[in-house]
């Protein structure tokens, strides 16, 4: 993958520029690969829920104290990968920088202790021959935990409630579902897989893990 910033789509509706930004980070390449390293392919998954619907109670994870293992700042996924949390945010360019590595997570979005909306955490699924912790969510199924440990020590427990894989030509229809920062808090983790066709895109797909609090 490129190590590069890369810019985003013209952002042309102020009202939703950073919904807009985050569709373009996702679609636009931040998943590239200069290796043509096929992922595995999902079965079709049934039509998403609206965002509102994702988790029906409003009220946010409950931190507890972190466990042995897990550092401040990071995800563990359920198979036991982890990246470090980087929040980002979108400069007076229009541009949202990328991870810098496959040990990093973009951070995007709704806090942890909010009562609403999405936290979008992105990753590379692979980085200059390297399979990046995100690659998991090729694996991922509903019900599974992901916990997430804030700067200060605390750790937010979360539950697989939806696994989609969606077509990047598709994904701007869906950005308000997915990545709205309306209806009731939701973890939502991306990253990129499917078939491999080069240039800006990458790889034709992505897959989307939406994890509610637990």
């Amino acid at each position: 993958m490129s190590t590069r910033r890369r810019s985003l789509f013209t952002l042309v509706a102020a009202g939703v520029i950073a919904l807009v930004a985050t569709v373009a980070m996702i679609a636009g390449g931040l998943f590239t690969s200069t290796e043509k390293q096929v992922y595995p392919v999902s079965p079709a998954a049934p039509e998403a829920p609206h965002a509102a619907a994702v988790a029906p109670r409003a009220l946010p994870a409950q931190p507890v104290h972190v466990p042995v293992g897990q550092p401040p700042g990071t995800i563990r996924l359920p198979q036991g990968g982890t990246a470090e949390l980087v929040r980002k945010e979108i400069d007076r360019s229009g541009t949202l920088p990328v991870p810098d590595g496959i040990a990093e997570a973009t951070w995007w979005g709704a806090g942890l202790d909010a009562p609403k909306g999405a936290t979008v955490l992105a990753g590379h699924v692979n980085w200059k021959g390297s399979v990046g912790p995100f690659s998991e969510l090729w694996e991922s199924r509903s019900g599974e935990q992901v916990t997430v440990v804030d700067d200060g020590g605390r750790e937010w427990r979360y539950q697989v409630s939806e696994v989609v894989t969606v077509h990047k030509d598709d994904l701007p229809a869906r950005a308000r579902e997915l990545f709205g920062q309306g209806g009731a808090h939701r973890l939502v983790l991306v990253t990129c897989g499917g078939r491999y066709v080069g240039g800006d895109l990458g790889y034709d797909d992505n897959r989307i893990v939406v994890a509610t609090p637990a």
